[in-house]
């Protein structure tokens, strides 16, 4: 009897396309059901060290919500390695210029923070609307539905 062991060729072959829509659903709540899909870890072939993910297209972000008081309080930083040079924007103006930015970044820090993790953030693609250039890869639609966003 022996283990199966993924071997690594056309990983890229299998990939499947989904698309999720974001309109209604709390940042951090959908960042884990996607960063969970760009890792693999829904795929019962697992393997810590292989890039096992799916493709994950979200869509509609300018519609997705901060709970609570991150909506005010929240703040993204960033240095632009000059002296004096840190920057500060809220979340309010980064949903206003940028709103993919922000399901973009919170999805990219739950991925590991090495050049697997860089692959995996390759494949998240976020629009702020519900229109994207990607309908010749015939995505799956997937539902993300939390316990919380049941109730609310």
């Amino acid at each position: 009897m022996s283990t199966y062991f993924p071997s690594g060729l056309g990983l890229a072959d299998n990939r499947k396309w989904f698309v999720v829509d974001a309109a209604g659903q709390t940042v951090g709540r959908l960042a884990t059901e996607v960063a969970r899909i760009l890792t693999g870890k829904n795929n019962p072939q697992w393997t810590p060290f292989m890039d096992m993910g799916d493709h994950v297209i979200v869509i509609n972000a300018r519609k997705a919500v901060f709970k609570g008081s991150k909506a005010e309080q929240k703040v993204y930083r960033h240095h632009t390695l000059y002296p004096g040079g840190l920057r500060e924007i809220s979340v309010q103006d980064q949903f206003a210029k940028h709103p993919e930015r922000v399901i973009e970044l919170a999805v990219r820090g739950m991925l590991p923070k090495n050049k697997l993790g860089k692959a995996m953030g390759k494949k998240l693609k976020v629009y702020a609307d519900a229109d994207h250039p990607h309908t010749a890869q015939k995505p799956q639609t997937l539902d993300i539905i939390t316990a919380h966003s049941e109730k609310a």
